[in-house]
């Protein structure tokens, strides 16, 4: 999975998040299946007591192999990207772990 995060151009922008979900990652059903659990992950990290994901746009790309993992690794694997790629601070295009 690629996380690329582009900051907002300015304060108070509440978080976009879009998907690319190529079709090798099978067919239209397991591709709805993996948008509804990204979703449904990015909701509940937007929600955290600790102010949620910062504003900005966020592409989600992944891989076939996202299929095959439980909800539990994906969610560690969406906040682990988030967390790489808004930490690095403001660098446009900035982008997370594969």
């Amino acid at each position: 999975m690629t996380v690329v995060y582009l900051p907002p151009t300015h304060a108070g922008t509440t978080p976009r998040v879009a998907f690319a979900i190529n079709r090798k990652v099978g067919n239209a059903v397991a591709r709805n299946k993996v948008r509804r659990r990204l979703r449904s992950i990015v909701g509940e990290l937007d929600r955290e007591a600790d102010g949620g994901l910062p504003g900005g746009t966020y592409l989600l790309t992944v891989r076939p192999e996202v299929t095959s993992l439980s909800y539990r690794d994906l969610t560690t694997r969406v906040r682990s990207g988030c967390e790489a790629v808004t930490a690095a601070g403001a660098d446009v295009g900035r982008r997370g772990p594969r």
